[in-house]
């Protein structure tokens, strides 16, 4: 029997099965120059078509099979393509009187139009990988790399272990076999596929494993990383409020689910596609790769022709409730999620994110800011398997927080913790940019005073002294700790002091001994003391200036002449503050000179 596998057939690990039993084999030079081409550029069908050739050339060894490669000789690889190949096939099986050996269907049809025997092979049913046996019910993923044994990740998201499998170190021969059986089975097996193919990097899904090959020059040595659900949840495993539930239910139609890689974002992206399956909705899913586990009644689509926007246009003709847009990487991702979303779809987005907020940053620059409440209602932070954070969107007119005059009103997008709607982020519009700023609380005067300038103006009456400033809770007043020794200085004659104090701050002030305070709270306060700095001071003919070390820029010093306070100043940059001859402080310094008087500064 004489026969003639096409590239199809040889790629698919099977030609040599169908000739165990003796016959001859003919392969056409194009087919071989093709498998050749696809050996050389690192791609799964080179090292599946050749390990094939190979086993065609033992049954040769064996004198079971006889071995023929005719027809002209390609010379120029790079304009080959499997369509001459088919062609050349076609050519020979016509010629020769034998049986073309193929698995496409449209070459096989062809060849049987104009008269050729055809044997067209179908795919097997299930065959267990060979790297299934590192699995078990805890195993999240196996790691595989030649110089190194089988690792493996087990547990589940947020609380797993790395576990080496063997002592065996693995040569590139033990890793090349398992390369082999994984690609072999997966172009056998019709619930498989490769996903993506590229120059040393190849992305097979076969069944519930996610595998990545990758190889030379892509990775540093063979490298095989296969990932598997450890397990299928329902939204009710994941034991969500009820106002969270009822949010599915009825307004959430932008959602976003973020995390970092392992955290769960996928189970969680399944579990809200099979709720609203559930719910008699048509719901679809955007994957690249397709590795969602999800029922039969969803849909699963990867890019149409390596274009997520050619999927986004076929989906709007189907017309889904919702789409899974498993997951949004690139700028092309996030505006097809957002196209679908404005056109009525809703959509559940998976981005990868290391915090909540990060997640909205990500559309930033890809969207109008206008545009976002509308495209994102509800985002949701997965960190170890669980639902850490939720946040909501909103569009208001209003002046931006930590802003006070009343012209600066303007869009602003506020970004609410779902269940205290207290606003944490706001995005607008600052000069030509878009923002995300942290939501600043409203300070009331005693707040802002008594972190700042109320310490300030204290410290000028007393300013050898501890000095401890509490806020009371209900607001309205606070309470100042000090030496007892001091306090009198600090209310001053008749009170003259404290009531400047309150009537220029707005606050009322209750002055006591800080021996009162607890112990920590005293032992604080000494620690933030006043401390001596060392200074450098030089002379010149219009000004005084003090040089101190780096370790005091930015900090703000008092300056005292024998004991009596003078004046504050913050060190600038160059570690240096300069005072005027001419002014009342020069005049005051030029005195403490000419009298030998002490000039001190402190911290």
């Amino acid at each position: 029997m004489i026969m003639i596998p096409d590239y199809s057939a040889l790629i698919s690990g099977l030609v040599h099965k169908l000739v165990e039993k003796g016959g001859e084999v003919i392969i056409g030079n194009k087919t071989l120059a093709l498998v050749e081409r696809a050996m050389r550029d690192k791609k799964t069908d080179g090292t599946v078509g050749m390990a094939e050739l190979n086993a065609v050339r033992k049954l040769v060894d064996g004198k079971k099979v006889s071995l023929r490669f005719i027809g002209e000789q390609p010379r120029y690889l790079d304009r080959l393509t499997i369509e001459d190949a088919d062609w050349e096939s076609r050519e020979i099986a016509l010629a020769e009187g034998g049986t073309l050996v193929s698995c496409s269907s449209a070459n096989a049809k062809t060849a049987e139009a104009i008269g050729i025997q055809v044997s067209l092979i179908k795919k097997e049913s299930h065959s267990k990988l060979d790297i299934a046996k590192f699995f078990d019910k805890t195993t999240m993923s196996v790691h595989i790399k030649d110089g190194l044994p089988v690792y493996a990740k087990k547990g589940q998201p947020g609380g797993w272990t790395f576990e080496k499998l063997s002592d065996k170190v693995l040569t590139p021969e033990d890793v090349e076999a398992f390369s082999q059986d994984i690609i072999e089975k997966t172009k056998a097996n019709p619930d498989a596929f490769l996903e993506i193919e590229k120059r040393g990097a190849t992305v097979v899904q076969y069944e519930d494993y996610r595998i990545v090959l990758a190889w030379p020059p892509f990775s540093k040595g063979i490298e095989i990383t296969a990932v598997r659900p450890v397990a299928k949840l329902t939204l009710d495993d994941y034991k969500l409020q009820k106002e969270l539930m009822d949010r599915f239910e009825a307004r959430a139609e932008g959602i976003i689910i973020a995390g970092a890689p392992g955290a769960g974002k996928s189970t969680l992206a399944q579990a809200l596609a099979e709720f609203y399956a559930a719910k008699k909705k048509i719901v679809k899913t955007i994957e690249h790769p397709r590795d969602l586990n999800v029922t039969r009644e969803i849909t699963q689509y990867g890019h149409l022709e390596g274009d997520p926007a050619g999927t986004g246009e076929v989906l709007l003709l189907v017309r889904p409730d919702f789409t899974v847009y498993d997951e949004l990487r690139k700028t092309r991702d996030f505006e097809v999620y957002s196209d679908m979303r404005l056109a009525g779809v809703g959509m559940i987005g998976v981005v990868h994110a290391a915090k909540a907020i990060d997640a909205i940053h990500r559309f930033l620059g890809r969207l109008e800011m206008g545009v976002i409440p509308q495209v994102l209602d509800t985002v949701l932070f997965i960190k170890g398997g669980q639902v850490h954070k939720v946040y909501e969107l909103e569009m208001k007119v209003k002046v931006p927080s930590g802003m006070t005059e009343a012209d600066l009103a303007r869009p602003v997008v506020e970004i609410k913790d779902f269940f205290t709607k207290k606003p944490e982020f706001e995005i607008y519009t600052y000069g030509e940019q878009t923002i995300i700023v942290p939501v600043v609380e409203d300070k009331d005067p005693i707040r802002e005073m008594a972190g700042h300038e109320l310490r300030r103006r204290l410290k000028k009456l007393v300013p050898h002294e501890r000095l401890e400033v509490k806020i009371n809770p209900g607001g309205g007043g606070a309470v100042v700790y000090t030496d007892k020794e001091a306090i009198p200085k600090m209310i001053g004659k008749g009170g003259k002091h404290v009531e400047e104090l309150e009537k220029h701050l707005g606050v009322s002030l209750d002055i006591r001994d800080i021996e009162t305070l607890p112990r920590e709270d005293r032992h604080a306060a000494k620690g933030s003391g006043p401390k001596k700095v060392e200074f450098q001071l030089d002379e010149t003919a219009h000004a005084y200036t003090f040089y101190f070390d780096r370790k005091v820029v930015g900090r703000q010093l008092n300056f005292t002449v024998n004991g009596e306070f003078l004046f504050s100043a913050v060190v600038g940059k160059k570690g240096k503050i300069k005072v005027g001859k001419n002014t009342d402080l020069g005049t005051v310094i030029m005195d403490a000179r000419s009298k030998k008087q002490s000039i001190e500064v402190k911290v």
